[in-house]
């Protein structure tokens, strides 16, 4: 008698595992750009020195909504790091998106000079120095480690070819000068003596430190643009990202010479407050130089069928730094000039800020910003 024996069907495959939020898998560092763009609007309009009815309101409405930034990017990055732990890594491993962990450091560092600045109408004045105090030293503890660990990628495993150097470099290197900016307005808040004057030479220490750094760099960006043509069309905002240490630091002197009295005394403090317009002067000549250059090949690039990308939040804090830095020579030197300069590039700033943050809700309800990132095209050639 036969047997009969079935075949035996093959074992079903083992369900796939899903791709849990797969919205934050191409969420990078970049992102934290925008908390910094839009804080910088309420620091800046709070520094302007004209007096402009109902902006206080709004700077107030404006850095309430950088909070709320900051808080849904932190968490959508922690997000990216525990469900794509394959991809956070991929991104320390890119030479284009490593220089962006730098932007962590500066968005707390911005959102609690904004605080101290123009949230204290809401948190009141003791909650919003102590606000600012833990986002200053998580932001500094953070922008220092960033400022040695991305150029020691860059060098270790990086290594990125001659002829590739980007204003993104930059960004782990002007995070320590803006500690040194925003820095200057806790040392009122310090007990009188060691403690105001160790806080003064620490800004000052950073400023120092970040200054130097932006000079071994800025000469590779422009030697890149100069033997290599144009960014391509994307990466072309990229260029007002060297207006971030220029502007920056025009603002930490003046801000450093602003409560240098109370923490050095009266016979240094003059010193302080020469250096703020000996330095801040022709710092400010040379940003307004690139200021235009970068405009002449932003147009260029729109002109060339330029589509927006997150790239275009680097019209933003950039040129609020440049706001904030204006502003400081307005006090330091009287000068009517100065005042206006602020108040046209605060202008500006309100202008990108307005479409930059426009084109990302439409951006982020279609679903482009969050897809995987195509690559850019070559740069165009410098004939046409």
């Amino acid at each position: 008698m036969a047997i009969y024996s079935p075949v035996q069907p093959p074992a079903p495959a083992p369900p796939a595992v899903p791709d849990r939020l797969p919205a934050l898998r191409h969420l990078g560092p970049n992102w934290y750009a925008t908390v910094m763009g839009t804080a910088i609007v309420s620091t800046a309009g709070a520094a302007l020195p004209v007096h402009v009815p109902g902006l206080r309101a709004a700077c107030v409405a404006v850095w309430a909504l950088a909070s709320v930034m900051l808080v849904v990017v932190l968490a959508a990055r922690a997000g990216h790091w525990a469900l794509h732990p394959d991809q956070a890594r991929a991104h320390l491993r890119d030479p284009a998106v490593a220089p962006f962990y730098g932007c962590l450091s500066m968005a707390f560092l911005a959102v609690g000079a904004s605080t101290l600045a123009v949230g204290r109408d809401v948190l009141g004045h003791p909650a919003a120095v102590a606000v600012d105090a833990v986002l200053f030293v998580l932001g500094t503890v953070i922008g220092l480690a960033a400022a040695v660990a991305i150029p020691y990628l860059m060098v270790v495993r990086h290594r990125p070819a001659p002829g590739t150097a980007s204003p993104v470099w930059l960004l782990p290197l002007v995070a320590p000068m803006v500690s040194a900016a925003v820095g200057p307005a806790l040392v009122p808040q310090l007990p009188p003596g060691q403690w105001r004057t160790a806080m003064l030479l620490a800004c000052y220490a950073m400023f120092g430190l970040s200054a130097l750094a932006t000079l071994t760099v800025l000469p590779l960006v422009f030697g890149r643009l100069l033997h290599h043509g144009p960014l391509p069309l994307a990466l072309t905002p990229t260029l007002f990202l060297v207006l971030g240490p220029l502007g920056q630091s025009t603002t930490a002197a003046g801000q450093l010479a602003d409560v240098a009295p109370d923490a050095v005394g009266a016979a240094h403090a003059s010193a302080f407050e020469a250096f703020a317009v000996l330095y801040g002067v022709p710092v400010m000549g040379f940003a307004l130089l690139w200021l235009a250059l970068s405009a002449a090949m932003v147009v260029r690039a729109l002109r060339q069928g330029m589509a927006f990308t997150m790239t275009w939040w680097g019209f933003t804090f950039p040129v609020g730094t440049c706001v904030t830095g204006a502003a400081g020579l307005a006090r330091h030197t009287g000068l009517t000039a100065f005042t206006w300069l602020t108040v046209a590039l605060y202008a500006l700033l309100v202008t990108a800020w307005a479409v930059a943050a426009v084109r990302t809700a439409r951006g982020l309800i279609g679903g482009a910003l969050l897809a995987a990132p195509r690559p850019p095209l070559p740069a165009t050639a410098r004939t046409t």
